[in-house]
């Protein structure tokens, strides 16, 4: 028992002696600077020391940009890139999904196919099927004054007048005898209208180009998309005045009539509407004669 005390008072006399710590001029010997210590003070300090810096080490990996150039730490620019890259990504992906249902959309067209189209929905399609000698237009009372009213207007207005700032009017791209009608059942989704050779095509209404090729079946083939989700097509023409990606307007001349194509059997226009994706007959919106 007694040796654990004298042990005990000896560490406890280690820890608390007092030293003196001397700073001297190397020439002269003149001491400039002295602290008294204790082993105790130094382990204190020297654990202080270390706690201070592990902390400070800690905050500046955590909360300033040093922490990049440690290895394993990401760039913050670097993440930030890589998420904006993400959401350019994903954007590209919806654009590449867009354009390509909207090509298929195209090519539907230039082939007339429409195996898929459920005529039966709700879709405008219901209402151009049904033909002008089919609906009874006799007013009632009630109706009267709104009869004579769309009497007024143009019978081959697209769209209604409540529901446009303006009408939207087709224009007939050309003038002649329909020598094959729109027949859905025959999936003849056009009319064709003989017409001389070269003679002037023109658009049904203002729109842009979004085809203008050379096809072997249909000859030279235009296709302009106009507002209101329409789209007309102009096909076995002689020549294209205007290019993809063009503007035209109404009435303005963008082909000359011909007969090219495996298909074409004479000079005439194969003409196409479709709306939304689905055909319409022209001849309900406008007049060739």
């Amino acid at each position: 028992m007694d040796d654990n005390k004298k042990e005990s008072k000896k560490i406890k006399r280690k820890l608390l002696d007092k030293y003196r710590l001397v700073i001297l001029n190397e020439d002269t010997f003149e001491e400039r600077l002295s602290f008294k210590l204790t082993r105790l003070n130094v382990f204190v300090l020297t654990s202080l020391s270390v706690i201070f810096l592990i902390g400070a080490t800690y905050l500046l990996i955590a909360f300033t940009p040093l922490r990049e150039y440690i290895p394993g730490y990401s760039s913050t620019a670097l993440k930030k890139k890589a998420l904006e890259l993400n959401y350019k990504t994903d954007s590209l992906q919806q654009v590449i999904g867009m354009n390509a249902r909207y090509y298929s959309s195209i090519k539907k067209v230039l082939k007339g196919d429409v195996s898929e189209v459920d005529f039966n929905r709700d879709s405008i399609i219901e209402a151009v099927k049904l033909e002008a000698s089919e609906v009874d237009f006799n007013p009632t009372l009630e109706d009267s004054l709104l009869r004579e009213k769309v009497n007024k207007e143009d019978k081959y207005n697209l769209f209604e007048s409540a529901t446009t700032s303006s009408n939207f009017v087709l224009f007939p791209p050309v003038n002649g005898t329909i020598s094959e009608p729109y027949n859905i059942k025959e999936k003849h989704y056009a009319v064709d209208v003989v017409v001389a050779k070269n003679t002037p095509v023109k658009a049904t209404t203002d729109g842009i180009v979004i085809f203008a090729e050379w096809t072997a079946s249909t000859g030279y083939v235009m296709i302009i998309e106009h507002s209101y989700g329409l789209i007309s097509v102009y096909k076995h023409n002689a020549a294209l005045t205007k290019t993809q990606g063009d503007l035209v307007k109404t009435g303005e001349v963008i082909a000359t009539a011909g007969s090219t194509g495996n298909l074409s059997t004479g000079p005439h226009l194969h003409f196409e509407l479709w709306n939304d994706g689905y055909p319409i007959n022209p001849t309900n919106f406008i007049d060739f004669k």
